[in-house]
């Protein structure tokens, strides 16, 4: 169970980084006639899409499939409850930053606002997010690796 979870959130971060990568050659220029340009708008899509994967099965199944195997998890537990508890293991540096996290990944599941300013703050703030998350990630299975765990 944890593989296979670990399987899905590796293949959701290595396409997000590699959209990530193209993202950022055009980073600095985004702006309303981004927009225009369809080649730019799927590597932008790409790139929420498999962030907002990766956030999805990192927070809604590895946490707690984690926690589970460590002993620490209850069915009772919300969200916070186990962001709180990774952050006493260290796997978190601070539990509500991974809550502004989600906040991000539910402004981009929107369709894009008419704002463009909106939508390209939301992205330039996924981008930023996404270089945590993927650290968020390593700490986790450095934690697996030391613990034995799978």
């Amino acid at each position: 169970m944890m593989q296979d979870i670990l399987a899905k959130v590796n293949l959701h971060l290595s396409r997000a980084k590699l959209a990530r990568d193209e993202l950022c050659v055009f980073k600095e220029s985004l702006g309303a006639e981004t927009f225009e340009d369809f080649e730019k708008v799927k590597t932008i899509d790409t790139f929420i899409y498999r962030f907002v994967k990766l956030q999805d099965m990192m927070g809604d199944k590895l946490f707690r499939i984690f926690l589970d195997k460590l002993g620490e998890y209850r069915d009772d537990m919300s969200l916070l409850d186990v962001l709180d508890k990774l952050e006493k293991l260290g796997i978190l540096e601070d539990s509500t930053r991974w809550m502004q996290f989600r906040k991000l990944r539910n402004k981009l599941t929107h369709e894009y606002p008419s704002n463009e300013e909106e939508i390209v703050e939301g992205i330039l703030l996924a981008i930023d997010a996404f270089v945590e998350i993927e650290k968020i990630l390593l700490r986790v299975k450095k934690y697996i690796e030391m613990k034995n765990i799978i």
